[in-house]
């Protein structure tokens, strides 16, 4: 999840990001509080150069570097988005916006960012 919100980043500030993205809110801004990282901060940082790898040890020096068990109870809880939560409704309405509603198998907004990007 980190990388795709420093590549929809990266894609932003070259103006290639689709508008119809999210930008700055939902799943990025979450990461960002769990990392204690302001959003605007992380785009910053990202507008300087490098790699994500570098940037997430920026993200650990200037908010927390989460443990293992942190890591894993987030993954976790991120994997189930959208399933049977306050998320439940985007969910329903990326599927009516993306031409598949009936589709059984988008649980969560994991699954509606893969099927939106051609992931599986």
């Amino acid at each position: 999840m980190f990388g795709r919100t420093v590549d929809k980043i990266r894609l932003h500030q070259a103006g290639l990001l689709p508008a119809y993205y999210n930008f700055g809110h939902g799943l990025d801004v979450r990461l960002c509080r769990y990392l204690k990282i302001d959003y605007k901060r992380l785009c910053h940082r990202v507008s300087e150069g490098g790699g994500d790898e570098d940037i997430l040890q920026w993200c650990y020096q200037n908010g927390r570097k989460p443990d293992e068990e942190d890591i894993f109870v987030f993954n976790a809880f991120m994997e189930k988005r959208g399933w049977r939560d306050d998320v439940s409704h985007w969910v329903n309405e990326q599927k009516q916006k993306m031409g598949c509603p009936d589709r059984a198998d988008i649980q969560t907004a994991f699954d509606v960012h893969d099927f939106d990007e051609h992931r599986k």
